[in-house]
């Protein structure tokens, strides 16, 4: 069966470059599984209290159990695209470490962050959604 690291190539050419993300991602072989919005809510349907770092741990918590239900794991993902409600530029060293706890950094996903200027609860400060690459079928 095929690996992550042989299903997904990461491209990142020369010059700056943002820390933790690829530019690009090239898929080599597998499945594609497109990730609905995943939001800050536990088991139980309540969302998380209003802090920024711990709604992110939760959404990728939730994430990783939708991967999990598929056969896979976050090492699978060629993108995620954040969106955080209210994005301001201080939030960002947060982001980064709730998304360092749960992506693999040496072959990092293409990434995308989008400030909102609200989500589908008032309560949800952010949301994310996301593409993996399973194995080919056996």
């Amino acid at each position: 069966m095929p690996s992550a690291s042989t299903m997904l190539r990461p491209v990142n050419p020369a010059g700056a470059v943002i820390p933790g993300i690829s530019s690009a991602v090239v898929v080599e072989s597998g499945r594609m599984m497109f990730l609905s919005g995943h939001v800050p809510m536990d088991a139980g349907g309540a969302v998380l209290p209003p802090d920024l770092e711990s709604q992110l741990d939760q959404v990728f918590k939730n994430l990783s159990a939708t991967l999990e239900a598929a056969g896979a794991t976050p090492r699978q993902l060629a993108r995620i695209t954040i969106y955080v409600r209210d994005f301001q530029a201080d939030q960002l060293p947060a982001i980064r470490r709730a998304r360092d706890r749960f992506i693999d950094q040496e072959r990092p996903p293409a990434s995308t962050l989008i400030g909102a200027a609200e989500l589908f609860h008032p309560n949800v400060l952010v949301e994310m959604d996301a593409i993996a690459v399973l194995p080919p079928d056996a």
